[in-house]
């Protein structure tokens, strides 16, 4: 590939993109060499570019037309642009994201109009195209585009277990005198860890010692279920295998985009995606969420209930489901990420992070990931980036995706503001998380077994913030045996046991249809923070409790049970590949683990006490509206049980903006340009002054 040509064609667009009112942006410089790293299952003639601010102009003019609609370029129409392709052999130019007018502004502001997907001829030399654009002054990144891999294998041990057999009385095991009577929940031992299993005492290491539980290795839902079990108002976005958004344990804390309709073929509420009534497939970039594929393994269902089964006296309990009562559990939101044998490309990843903080989800439940750096490459595995700065550099747009959450899901006048990410450190037995996780802003998790000890398969390292319980099979499961596939009401008496495992129960499908089942992994713990997160945040709505992002994972990170002290001395021993009896005993020396498993054993029941204390008081947001327009405010999610309220609303100045209040809605209607106080005050004597502000003309929002 001729360099040379290629730069002096790029940089030409700017020139023929300039009418006689318009400067030439000014470009940097080349850089002499740029040698930008490729991974190994990069896509062929696909490249994944980032312009510099300066270009957005001349990017408006010569794209605007499809890309603004989600559309592609395959020519420019401006003799440079077209240059530019054919010597590439190209064929379109892409937005990556598709506009939402709602949020284009700050869109815009994170950089993200910026990138685009560029399509070439796929016997071009990826290496050579991906160097070459990145010397480029009018080009701030490049990066390769494949797709993302699964964390696990989809052949993974799972066991099925049919309602049926969970409200069977073939265990031993009693109801929990607890606040729910759903009939697994006896069997969630990682919520509520009695310290007496049938899983117990299976397997015995070369001193006698056996794989026992532990009481209290669990993250203490019952305390914190007496304060609060799920608020609707927050929204969990899983980024996944398709959520089953039919199972009965699941469908009533489903997401739902009220202002879409299924399967549309209309974009209805404007945000850039046809009928994205149940979340979207990012796949197959369709609106049907789906999970019977063949090579799915019900993945994303599983780590939905652990967050937001319902706790209704049926099937499991979710850690935020709610109390039994109709709309009081956390929200599910599926991104898919996974369909069947394939995975979302990296553009594809981008889109569903955004999509999420677009519509509303303030947690980001992200159960997959890259191989650690310190991955066995014996085993198997492809080791991942090893720093921060490797993992940026490889994978630009994905960081400037998951920034884009972090700084703009929530709202300053919400319980918080900012989003929350949540990454499995990762199962390749490493001493390293792997990214994403890894990254700093996100909250990465390790697994736990049933008696407070690394699971075996966990990895760990200094980066790790917390863990939470995520099963171990290869510890408590019988040597030289496998769990059946399925378990129902008609089992064998040599099945009884495996009702009751050391391994996550949760929501499962089998063959399309709705189960429950057991598995393991960091895939595992990771829904267990989630969830963790989402009822704290829950109990902020209640408590009417404002916090930033940050400081919310601070306190996150500070509500554990210490982990170290007692139960990391010694070692554990576990059988790797257990299921063969010729599997080989494998020896953990615990103490190596110390400071790397995070803070601790994440504790909902103090998280929530924690949060009482925190935070700020939530305040009144200041009121934007257009003369002779008019904008409403529920008060009563302003103000500790507010809904038990009343009000009084009164304006300094009448004569810019009028108020009236209809139960706890504040109704203020502009009468003419300018500014003025509100005053709120509650039946309880309770103050807040806010600002209206009146302007001649404003959006929905109240602003120009």
């Amino acid at each position: 590939m001729n360099n040379k040509i290629l730069y002096s064609a790029i940089f030409a667009l700017s020139l023929a993109a300039c009418t006689d009112d318009t400067l030439t942006p000014a470009i940097d410089a080349p850089e002499a060499e740029t040698e930008v790293t490729i991974p190994a299952g990069a896509k062929s003639g696909e490249l994944l570019i980032k312009f510099k601010p300066e270009m957005t102009e001349i990017l408006d003019k010569t794209l605007s037309a499809v890309s603004r609609s989600g559309g592609a370029a395959s020519r420019s129409g401006i003799p440079s642009t077209d240059e530019v392709l054919e010597i590439l052999g190209g064929y379109r130019f892409e937005r990556v994201f598709p506009v939402d007018e709602a949020t284009e502004e700050r869109t815009r502001a994170a950089g993200l109009h910026l990138w685009y997907v560029v399509k070439f001829d796929e016997n071009a030399s990826l290496q050579e195209a991906a160097n070459s654009l990145a010397r480029l002054g009018e080009i701030s990144a490049v990066q390769a585009n494949h797709e993302i891999k699964r964390a696990y294998r989809t052949d993974m041990k799972r066991t099925y277990v049919s309602a049926a057999a969970l409200e069977s009385r073939t265990s031993a095991l009693s109801a929990s005198d607890g606040f729910f009577n759903d009939p697994g929940y006896k069997y969630q031992w990682h919520y509520n860890n009695v310290g007496d299993y049938p899983f117990d005492d299976l397997n015995f290491d070369e001193t006698g010692v056996a794989s026992h539980s532990k009481a209290g290795s669990d993250i203490n839902c019952e305390e914190a279920w007496q304060l609060c079990t799920g608020d609707p108002s927050i929204i969990v976005a899983v980024l996944d295998e398709g959520v089953m958004n039919t199972h009965p344990d699941l469908e009533g804390n489903i997401w739902k985009n009220e202002d879409e309709t299924f399967l549309s073929g209309d974009d209805n509420d404007g945000n850039g995606y046809k009928g994205d009534f149940y979340g979207y497939n990012f796949v197959k970039n369709s609106p049907l969420v789906s999970w019977s594929d063949e090579s799915d393994t019900g993945h994303g269902t599983h780590v939905a209930g652990t967050i937001a089964a319902m706790n209704n006296n049926e099937g499991v309990c979710g850690i935020a489901g709610g109390d039994g009562t109709q709309n009081s559990g956390v929200k599910i939101m599926s991104c898919q990420v996974f369909d069947g044998e394939n995975g979302v490309t990296l553009d594809g990843e981008a889109k569903a992070i955004k999509y999420a903080a677009d519509n509303g989800a303030v947690i980001l439940q992200c159960s997959w990931g890259y191989n650690s750096a310190y991955a066995n490459m014996a085993m198997g595995f492809t080791p991942g980036p090893e720093t921060e700065e490797e993992w940026a550099a490889t994978y630009p747009l994905e960081k400037d995706a998951l920034d884009y959450f972090i700084n703009n899901a929530g709202s300053p006048n919400g319980v918080v503001e900012g989003g929350i990410v949540v990454f499995a450190a990762g199962n390749e037995y490493a001493a390293k998380p792997a990214f994403p996780g890894a990254y700093s802003k996100c909250i990465t998790v390790a697994a736990v077994d049933a008696s407070y000890t690394p699971a075996s398969y966990s990895n760990y390292g200094v980066e790790t913030d917390v863990c939470a319980p995520g099963g171990d099979g290869e510890y408590y499961d019988l040597l030289g045996q496998s769990a059946p596939e399925y378990v129902d009401v008609n089992i064998d008496a040599d099945k009884n046991n495996y009702i009751s495992q050391g391994s996550i129960l949760s929501t499962l499908i089998r063959n399309g249809q709705p189960v429950y089942g057991y598995m393991d992994g960091t895939s595992m713990a990771c829904p267990h923070v989630s969830g963790v997160v989402a009822l704290g945040l829950s109990y902020a709505v209640k408590e009417r409790r404002h916090f930033k992002a940050e400081e919310f994972i601070e306190l996150v990170k500070s509500s554990v049970k210490d982990i170290y002290d007692e139960y990391y001395t010694g070692k554990k021993t576990y059988y790797y590949g257990h299921s063969n009896f010729s599997a080989p005993l494998t020896e953990m020396v615990l103490s190596e683990y110390v400071g790397k498993m995070g803070t601790g054993l994440i504790d909902a029941g103090l998280l929530l006490k924690n949060v009482a204390g925190a935070g700020t008081d939530m305040k009144v947001p200041n009121v934007y509206v257009a003369v002779g327009g008019t904008s409403s405010i529920n008060l009563a999610g302003y103000f500790k049980a507010g809904e038990t309220k009343t009000y009084i609303c009164s304006v300094a100045d009448s004569s810019v903006a009028t108020v009236i209040v209809d139960g706890s809605v504040m109704k203020v209607t502009g009468v003419k340009a300018g500014s003025t106080n509100l005053t709120v005050t509650t039946s309880a004597g309770e103050e807040q002054t806010v600002v209206v502000t009146v302007r001649n003309s404003a959006n929905d929002n109240g602003w120009m």
